[in-house]
């Protein structure tokens, strides 16, 4: 239905787009309504509740920055998507292709993502650019793409990287987008549920790694991985978080 209605051009710009902004605002909200109702609060990584205001000027400034910052940007990289292989036709490549295709993007994603988020954590570029991000201390779902619009562009850079060079199907893109965005609003939602994927994944962050880089702000927080921890145990910026958690462990059994 959609590849005999649309041209490519639409699907893969404002397609992606209006996937983008589903996927985000319906995973992102109902942690807004947790917050304000104090519902599953024992699961609560921090205390602290963000303000109705605060909350508000959030949502303003993320549809003002998609709508003036994602969508543009959208609509100018198809051609260079259509130039790496971007296909929409069918039939749908096979599930092992995707499958590859993902985990080889989120292996990319995490490395270039990991790099340009401890840059971004030095000292001249935190005062002029990070910091906004870091507004909110006791971050929520939607936080996750609260940004300086140059920190969007800059670490947005780390997520595409993968599908521009591989030319995937739009399906296979629509996948990796929706999962990257249930990832990032999961790490922000300030939750940490027995469900939660980190307690079943190896090796993957989740909402208590990522809340520790939060509540420690400034240039020293640690923890800059996106989804895996692996960067950060490999360079050694998670000491902190180790460390904190291990005097957790020891003040249970005491």
């Amino acid at each position: 239905y959609l590849i005999t209605n649309y041209s490519e051009f639409q699907l893969a710009s404002v397609g992606t787009f209006l996937l983008h902004e589903s996927v985000f605002f319906l995973s992102g909200l109902p942690f807004i309504v947790l917050e304000r109702a104090g519902l599953l609060s024992k699961y609560k990584i921090q205390g602290k509740i963000n303000t109705f205001g605060a909350q508000e000027r959030c949502i303003v400034r993320l549809m003002l920055y998609h709508f003036f910052v994602n969508l543009p940007v959208m609509l100018v990289s198809y051609p260079v998507f259509r130039y790496m292989g971007l296909r929409t036709d069918l039939p749908l490549p096979p599930w092992n292709v995707v499958l590859s295709q993902i985990v080889f993007y989120f292996i990319i994603e995490d490395f270039v993502f990991y790099w340009g988020h401890r840059i971004l954590h030095t000292k001249w570029l935190y005062k002029h650019n990070k910091q906004i991000v870091h507004r909110y201390a006791t971050p929520f779902g939607l936080t996750s793409e609260y940004a300086h619009p140059a920190e969007i562009l800059f670490l947005g850079f780390a997520t595409i990287l993968g599908p521009a060079l591989t030319g995937p199907h739009l399906f296979t893109l629509w996948l990796w987008m929706t999962l990257r965005v249930l990832e990032t609003v999961e790490a922000h939602c300030g939750y940490h549920f027995p469900w939660s994927p980190s307690n079943f994944i190896p090796l993957y962050g989740g909402a208590d790694f990522h809340d520790y880089h939060h509540r420690v702000l400034y240039t020293k927080s640690g923890n800059y991985s996106s989804t895996f921890t692996y960067m950060d145990w490999l360079f050694g910026t998670d000491k902190g978080y180790r460390k904190i958690k291990a005097l957790e462990v020891e003040s249970k059994h005491a």
